[in-house]
Protein backbone atom coordinates (compact mmCIF):
# COMPACT_ATOMS: atom_id res chain seq x y z
CA UNK A 1 0.00 0.00 0.00
CA UNK A 2 1.31 3.43 -0.91
CA UNK A 3 0.38 6.41 1.21
CA UNK A 4 0.08 9.64 -0.70
CA UNK A 5 0.23 12.92 1.19
CA UNK A 6 -1.16 16.24 0.11
CA UNK A 7 -1.64 19.60 1.76
CA UNK A 8 -4.96 19.84 3.59
CA UNK A 9 -7.44 22.27 2.06
CA UNK A 10 -10.31 24.16 3.63
CA UNK A 11 -12.67 21.60 2.05
CA UNK A 12 -10.73 18.80 3.80
CA UNK A 13 -11.11 20.64 7.10
CA UNK A 14 -14.84 21.13 6.56
CA UNK A 15 -15.29 17.47 5.63
CA UNK A 16 -13.41 16.28 8.70
CA UNK A 17 -15.44 18.62 10.90
CA UNK A 18 -18.65 17.26 9.38
CA UNK A 19 -17.43 13.71 10.02
CA UNK A 20 -16.48 14.66 13.56
CA UNK A 21 -19.85 16.28 14.26
CA UNK A 22 -21.79 13.42 12.70
CA UNK A 23 -19.89 10.82 14.67
CA UNK A 24 -19.61 12.60 18.02
CA UNK A 25 -21.99 10.25 19.83
CA UNK A 26 -21.11 7.10 17.90
CA UNK A 27 -17.76 5.69 16.84
CA UNK A 28 -15.78 8.93 16.58
CA UNK A 29 -13.66 10.00 13.65
CA UNK A 30 -11.06 7.78 12.09
CA UNK A 31 -8.08 9.33 13.78
CA UNK A 32 -9.34 8.27 17.19
CA UNK A 33 -9.70 4.70 16.00
CA UNK A 34 -6.20 4.80 14.46
CA UNK A 35 -4.77 6.11 17.74
CA UNK A 36 -6.53 3.41 19.75
CA UNK A 37 -5.08 0.75 17.44
CA UNK A 38 -1.61 1.80 18.71
CA UNK A 39 -2.39 1.23 22.42
CA UNK A 40 0.56 -0.43 24.16
CA UNK A 41 2.96 0.29 21.29
CA UNK A 42 6.38 1.77 22.13
CA UNK A 43 6.82 2.98 18.54
CA UNK A 44 5.99 6.57 19.56
CA UNK A 45 7.65 6.62 23.01
CA UNK A 46 8.82 10.19 23.56
CA UNK A 47 7.20 11.37 20.31
CA UNK A 48 3.77 12.57 21.46
CA UNK A 49 3.31 15.22 18.75
CA UNK A 50 4.30 12.80 15.99
CA UNK A 51 1.75 10.36 17.40
CA UNK A 52 -1.22 12.74 17.31
CA UNK A 53 -0.21 14.18 13.94
CA UNK A 54 0.16 10.68 12.44
CA UNK A 55 -3.21 9.71 13.89
CA UNK A 56 -4.86 12.58 12.04
CA UNK A 57 -2.77 12.52 8.85
CA UNK A 58 -2.50 8.79 8.16
CA UNK A 59 -6.11 7.97 8.90
CA UNK A 60 -7.40 10.84 6.74
CA UNK A 61 -4.71 11.00 4.03
CA UNK A 62 -3.97 14.67 4.69
CA UNK A 63 -1.06 16.73 5.98
CA UNK A 64 -1.45 19.25 8.78
CA UNK A 65 1.06 21.85 9.90
CA UNK A 66 1.75 22.63 13.53
CA UNK A 67 4.79 23.43 15.58
CA UNK A 68 8.02 21.50 15.93
CA UNK A 69 7.11 20.47 19.49
CA UNK A 70 3.94 19.96 21.52
CA UNK A 71 4.60 23.26 23.32
CA UNK A 72 5.14 25.15 20.06
CA UNK A 73 1.94 23.67 18.60
CA UNK A 74 0.04 24.73 21.71
CA UNK A 75 1.33 28.27 21.24
CA UNK A 76 0.07 28.25 17.62
CA UNK A 77 -3.43 27.36 18.84
CA UNK A 78 -3.28 29.58 21.94
CA UNK A 79 -6.13 31.79 20.68
CA UNK A 80 -8.48 28.78 20.84
CA UNK A 81 -7.09 27.04 23.95
CA UNK A 82 -9.85 26.03 26.36
CA UNK A 83 -9.68 24.78 29.96
CA UNK A 84 -11.61 22.12 31.80
CA UNK A 85 -12.46 18.63 30.63
CA UNK A 86 -11.41 18.26 26.98
CA UNK A 87 -14.12 17.37 24.50
CA UNK A 88 -13.86 14.16 22.52
CA UNK A 89 -11.53 14.46 19.52
CA UNK A 90 -9.72 17.54 20.86
CA UNK A 91 -5.94 17.93 20.94
CA UNK A 92 -4.85 18.24 24.60
CA UNK A 93 -1.69 20.12 25.64
CA UNK A 94 0.67 20.20 28.63
CA UNK A 95 3.85 22.01 29.62
CA UNK A 96 6.64 19.51 30.27
CA UNK A 97 10.40 19.77 30.57
CA UNK A 98 12.06 17.15 28.39
CA UNK A 99 15.68 16.13 27.83
CA UNK A 100 17.57 17.86 25.03
CA UNK A 101 21.20 18.19 23.92
CA UNK A 102 21.47 21.49 25.82
CA UNK A 103 19.73 20.36 29.01
CA UNK A 104 16.02 20.30 29.86
CA UNK A 105 13.72 22.14 27.43
CA UNK A 106 9.98 22.77 27.54
CA UNK A 107 8.93 20.68 24.56
CA UNK A 108 5.55 20.08 26.17
CA UNK A 109 3.34 17.04 25.86
CA UNK A 110 0.12 16.36 23.95
CA UNK A 111 -2.56 13.77 23.29
CA UNK A 112 -6.05 13.25 21.88
CA UNK A 113 -9.17 13.34 24.03
CA UNK A 114 -11.23 10.16 23.65
CA UNK A 115 -14.04 11.49 25.84
CA UNK A 116 -15.01 11.29 29.52
CA UNK A 117 -11.80 13.07 30.54
CA UNK A 118 -9.57 10.37 29.04
CA UNK A 119 -6.61 11.17 26.78
CA UNK A 120 -4.72 8.80 24.50
CA UNK A 121 -1.09 9.85 24.26
CA UNK A 122 2.44 8.59 23.67
CA UNK A 123 4.56 8.56 26.82
CA UNK A 124 6.69 5.47 27.44
CA UNK A 125 4.15 3.76 25.22
CA UNK A 126 0.79 4.69 23.73
CA UNK A 127 -1.59 4.71 26.67
CA UNK A 128 -4.83 6.19 28.00
CA UNK A 129 -4.91 8.31 31.14
CA UNK A 130 -7.28 10.76 32.75
CA UNK A 131 -6.36 14.23 31.49
CA UNK A 132 -5.38 15.38 35.00
CA UNK A 133 -3.66 12.08 35.95
CA UNK A 134 -1.13 12.84 33.18
CA UNK A 135 0.21 15.53 35.52
CA UNK A 136 1.37 12.73 37.85
CA UNK A 137 3.60 11.11 35.21
CA UNK A 138 7.34 11.70 35.54
CA UNK A 139 9.42 12.75 32.55
CA UNK A 140 13.06 11.68 32.16
CA UNK A 141 14.02 15.11 33.56
CA UNK A 142 12.03 14.44 36.74
CA UNK A 143 9.45 17.02 35.67
CA UNK A 144 5.69 16.42 35.62
CA UNK A 145 3.42 17.61 32.79
CA UNK A 146 1.21 20.60 33.67
CA UNK A 147 -2.19 20.78 31.98
CA UNK A 148 -2.57 23.80 29.66
CA UNK A 149 -5.88 23.03 27.95
CA UNK A 150 -7.38 21.68 24.75
CA UNK A 151 -8.13 22.78 21.21
CA UNK A 152 -10.97 21.61 18.97
CA UNK A 153 -10.08 19.73 15.79
CA UNK A 154 -11.44 22.54 13.61
CA UNK A 155 -8.76 24.92 14.91
CA UNK A 156 -5.97 22.40 14.25
CA UNK A 157 -7.16 21.91 10.67
CA UNK A 158 -7.40 25.65 10.06
CA UNK A 159 -3.79 26.40 11.06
Amino acid sequence: MTIEYRIATLEDAELLIDIYNASFYSDYIRYGAWAESKLGSTEYAGWCLAFIEDALEISNNIEVFGGDSARESCELYEDALQGGVPERGAFVFYDCMCPSENGPANWGHCGISIGDGRVIHAWDMVRVDDYLAIEKLTALTGDHPKYLGWVVLERVLNQ
